[in-house]
Order: C-alpha cells, then structure tokens, then sequence
C-alpha cells in the first residue's frame, strides 16, 4: 500500500515536471526528411515525453495558456471564461453547469432534459483524496462557490494536498459529456456517485471533479 502511494506521488510531480517541460518547447519542433528517408529534427530535441496525470484535462493544464505570437489555442483564457489570472472572464456563463431530469419513468439519455442552471456549485468530494475522509463533501472548498471554472490552488495547495476525483463509469461519462457542451457534471456526480458502488445524494453532495482544470490551476465541469 505504501509503495503504491509513492507511485501516485511521483506520478503526479512527474506529470507537473512534463507539463512545464512541454510549456518551455512551445515552438513546434518540425522534422524535415533525410536522405534514405530518415528524418532529423529542426532543434537539438529528437523527442519530448508528456507525462499528464489520469483525469486531467486540456483546461486543466492549459486553462490560460498564452500562445506566442503568431500562435493560436483554444482555451479558457482564449474563450473569455476566465482571466489570466483565473478569476471569471466577461464569457464565464458559457461554462456553467446545468441541472437535468430523469425521474422516473425516464430512460437513459446522453442528452437528458435539461432543468436550469446551479446557482452556485456544491463542494467538490473528496472521494480518495490523501489525508481527506472517505468520500464526502470537501470542506476546503467553500459551498456556494460560482457557477464555472475556478482555481483549485486558491483553497489549497494542490500539490500536497489532492483533490477528489470525477464518476468513473462509461454510461455516465457520456452523461457529463452531453454532447459536447461538457455541462452535466455536477449533475451526473450528484445522481450516481462514483466507482462502482452506490452512494446516497448526502454522502456524495458536490460530486464533480471530473475535468479537474489541474495542476493547482482551474477546475472546471
């Protein structure tokens, strides 16, 4: 049990290491052929490894990237959700969080009848997180925080102290997906839980670190 938190922990300082690694190479590294038809690279750099710990997101990592100039990427920042400092951007509703119904007698849908959205989001879970108890709300967050895109690093120090993890299951990864809009996963973690056990709507309150905007930057459902 030891040696496999040891792992998790240098996988995640590994996955920090890759991150910025990748961010200091920005500049394409374009290779051109050889004859014989080898090919050689344009810099010094044959190869860059990028090690992305398991349930990060594009956002998470890149949430306010900013590209060099004559670049271009599709971002938090770029989109106006956000600031560069991770604080709510003029476009911070385009990434708020609906609510749905599938109450009975409803069936299963990657689209189900959207209700509304939150006011405000609940407290993200716990669920495994090192030193936090067993999948509840986690109070290191507050409970009413806004309805978007927020900076995991504000509340705590990501890097020592982990966050909860989103719903592990293929049927409701499609839910939190729904179709590309990436706006059920509140929803879907406070019907369903996580794993492969079931827990009640109380003991899983706030269920929504799926997409986690990580790295001690942004979180984002």
């Amino acid at each position: 049990m030891n040696n496999r938190r040891h792992l998790k922990n240098w996988m995640r300082r590994a996955s920090a290491f890759g991150i910025a690694a990748v961010i200091a190479l920005s500049p394409p590294l374009v290779p051109h052929a050889k004859a014989g038809g080898a090919s050689q690279a344009t810099t010094p750099i044959s190869h860059v490894i990028v090690i992305v710990g398991e349930n990060h997101t594009f956002d998470n990592v890149f949430g306010v990237y900013q590209p060099q100039t004559g670049q271009k990427v599709s971002n938090l920042l770029s989109q106006g959700i956000v600031d560069s400092d991770g604080k709510p951007g003029p476009n911070f509703e385009k990434a708020e969080q609906k609510q749905a119904d599938d109450s009975f007698p409803s069936k299963y849908s990657i689209n189900p009848k959207i209700t509304g959205a939150y006011a405000n989001l609940p407290q993200p879970n716990t669920t495994y997180a090192f030193g936090q108890p067993l999948n509840v709300p986690d109070t290191r967050f507050p409970a009413n925080l806004p309805n978007g895109p927020f900076q995991i690093s504000k509340y705590t120090s990501y890097q020592v102290a982990y966050t909860g993890d989103p719903v592990h299951r293929f049927f409701q990864m499609w839910q939190q997906f729904d179709q590309g809009k990436l706006d059920l996963f509140v929803w879907v973690g406070l019907q369903v839980g996580i794993g492969p056990r079931q827990y009640s709507a109380r003991s899983h309150a706030g269920q929504h670190s799926a997409g986690r905007r990580g790295d001690g930057l942004l979180q984002h459902e």
